[in-house]
């Protein structure tokens, strides 16, 4: 797998886990939103928005090993959540351990999801490798 991270030199960059653009190559999974749901299927976290996160992160883990690989493989997070101050100051540092190797990053405030007791959704582009 072929997997770069670009730099574009710019300050702020040192201060964010994410990168602006990734480039890489071979075969890609592209998850579909990840929820805060358990094995049953239930909404895990009511009013949680760190319980909810953290949910969504072990989701997105089963999917990546399933598929033989890891949160160093993820290209590009595009994160949606119904409200970003929230999402930004209660989650930062849990964030931190699955944005290896700076991936590209969206982050997204929504008026809501499918269900309303969910706060977050998160989406990956991950590589396979060739």
């Amino acid at each position: 797998m072929s997997r770069r991270p670009l730099e574009l030199g710019k300050p702020f960059e040192k201060k964010v886990v994410f990168s602006l653009g990734v480039v890489s190559s071979g075969r890609m999974l592209h998850t579909a939103g990840i929820t805060a749901r358990n094995s049953e299927g239930d909404v895990v976290g009511k009013g949680d928005m760190r319980a909810q996160v953290a949910q969504c992160f072990a989701n997105l883990d089963d999917i990546l090993k399933a598929a033989g690989a890891s949160f160093g493989d993820v290209i590009k997070y595009t994160i949606y959540t119904t409200d970003i101050e929230a999402f930004d100051t209660q989650t930062r540092d849990m964030r931190f351990p699955y944005f290896v190797d700076r991936p590209a990053s969206t982050l997204i405030e929504v008026s809501k999801l499918i269900d309303p007791a969910m706060l977050v959704e998160i989406e990956a582009i991950v590589s396979l490798g060739d």
